[in-house]
């Protein structure tokens, strides 16, 4: 008697997109926010390597989040997108080397989707 067993995929064969990578950039966070904090947020998701928050005048809001594993990291950035914090909602996107130096197109665009979701979700963008 043979069993007809169908296995699932294995995580480590599914095929990411190439943009899919274990560094998160993360936009729109309030300017007190700790590193404490965002290790919270974003550990729910899987071991965090390390969390780097923007500190001076042109970084401030922004952070770095590596993740130990890929699949965490996406797993995170799909959930984490839109995410509400102090009523401003995250931005997270793949961390892309050759578009760190950034361009304004790239900025501008960035800007349309912040206004989007904040037309979506009902909120005016200001601190309170």
């Amino acid at each position: 008697m043979s069993a007809n067993v169908t296995a699932a995929p294995s995580r480590a064969n599914a095929r990411l997109p190439p943009e899919v990578n274990r560094v998160l950039y993360v936009r729109n966070l309030p300017f007190n926010i700790t590193s404490e904090d965002v290790y919270d947020i974003f550990g729910k998701y899987g071991a965090l390597r390390q969390v780097r928050l923007g500190t001076n005048k042109t970084t401030r809001g922004t952070a770095y989040v590596v993740y130990e594993d890929i699949y965490d990291a996406k797993n995170a950035c799909e959930h984490l997108s839109g995410f509400n914090v102090a009523n401003r909602y995250l931005i997270v996107l793949y961390y892309q080397a050759g578009k760190a130096a950034g361009g304004k197109g790239d900025l501008e665009r960035k800007e349309r989707e912040l206004r989007e979701l904040q037309r979506n979700h009902g909120v005016d963008g200001e601190q309170h």
